[in-house]
């Protein structure tokens, strides 16, 4: 998964499909993690907060790579500690790439730019 490979780094511009690909790992190896502290540890939590603990880095980075591709400051991701500041996000995390060079390097998507900055479709999840 692209995502992981470059789990601290948080320049450049990510994919939607990474994105949400990465989303869906995470909220899997969550899932996973509640269901094995169910079993050893009667419902503790336990597993759950060190998948958590450990997703914690990737998911920001992935997540202010994707506000990139939007064309907005990953620092726009603090708004979730609002709670409102969720729905704004989650509509950005959903809109399409831009599809020129922004401030935040060429398009992944759309391949404008330097060839070497630009992902291959298995590349991304």
């Amino acid at each position: 998964m692209l995502a992981l490979s470059k789990f601290f780094t948080f320049k450049g511009r990510s994919r939607r499909a990474e994105f949400w690909g990465f989303v869906l790992v995470t909220t899997l190896f969550s899932f996973a993690a509640s269901f094995w502290d169910g079993i050893f540890f009667d419902g503790g939590e336990h597993f759950e907060k060190m998948v958590n603990l450990a997703f914690l880095v990737p998911s920001m980075a992935v997540s202010a790579r994707r506000l990139h591709d939007t064309g907005r400051s990953g620092w726009w991701q603090l708004l979730a500690f609002t709670g409102i500041g969720l729905i704004p996000l989650v509509i950005w995390w959903c809109q399409d790439s831009d599809m020129d060079r922004n401030d935040y390097g060429n398009s992944p998507k759309y391949g404008i730019g330097k060839e070497d900055e630009t992902y291959a479709e298995d590349q991304i999840v």
